[in-house]
């Protein structure tokens, strides 16, 4: 016969239901709800993880386009003369750089028009 109430499935319940903390009606209450919530809970936060990064990059993406336009370059031609030059830096540092250090962001730019020669 199936234990329904020994110490291990109280473990298991509290663990779900301390989980479920937060959530309103039968999906903080009943078992089942509280599991399928918990299941769908999971799989969105690990698409959402995948959708922020991705909104991130699109928008460094953006900041450094803008910031390269001012310089007389297009983003594409701005990261060709990057990787000719040798420059590996990421867009996340391209982009604070753009942002918070424009002297450093235009000796930058430079080094990438002059690979593009």
């Amino acid at each position: 016969m199936r234990t329904t109430n020994g110490s291990t499935r109280n473990r298991k319940k509290k663990r779900l239901f301390k989980a479920a903390k937060g959530n309103r009606g039968g999906r903080r209450n009943m078992l089942r709800s509280v599991k399928e919530t918990l299941v769908r809970a999971g799989a969105y936060s690990f698409r959402d993880r995948k959708v922020r990064a991705r909104e991130f990059r699109k928008l460094w993406i953006i900041r450094i386009n803008a910031a390269v336009r001012e310089r007389g370059l297009r983003y594409s031609e701005f990261i060709n003369g990057l990787n000719k030059a040798g420059l590996e830096l990421d867009r996340k540092t391209l982009s604070e750089m753009a942002i918070s250090d424009p002297t450093a962001f235009d000796a930058v730019v430079e080094k990438a028009k002059a690979a593009l020669k």
